[in-house]
């Protein structure tokens, strides 16, 4: 549950809808920099996101917070596993971890 897994997530929560940062903001009505600094681990997931997510796309707050996978629609999972699989085989940068 640090900030970093979370952050990582978040990023892969996003890559999964196939949205921009701006789009998913906007959509989730908050600031761009708020979900900058979440999927670079300089804050937590806020409660609006959180609820666009599970909303919109059907992901769950305890998989955003957790990485509890168990609520998730199958269909889901494979999606946000083959992405998290992709991130693993490619390590990349993120602030604050």
């Amino acid at each position: 549950m640090s900030k970093g897994a979370c952050a990582l997530r978040i990023l892969v929560a996003r890559e999964v809808t196939g949205l921009s940062q701006l789009e998913v903001s906007q959509r989730a009505g908050i600031a761009n920099n708020a979900l900058n600094n979440m999927e670079r681990a300089r804050q937590f997931p806020n409660r609006e996101i959180m609820r666009y997510y599970h909303r919109a796309h059907r992901i769950d707050f305890n998989f955003l917070m957790h990485g509890d996978f168990a609520q998730l629609p199958m269909d889901i999972q494979e999606a946000l596993f083959a992405h998290l699989d992709t991130r693993q085989r490619t390590p990349q940068i993120v602030d604050g971890s």
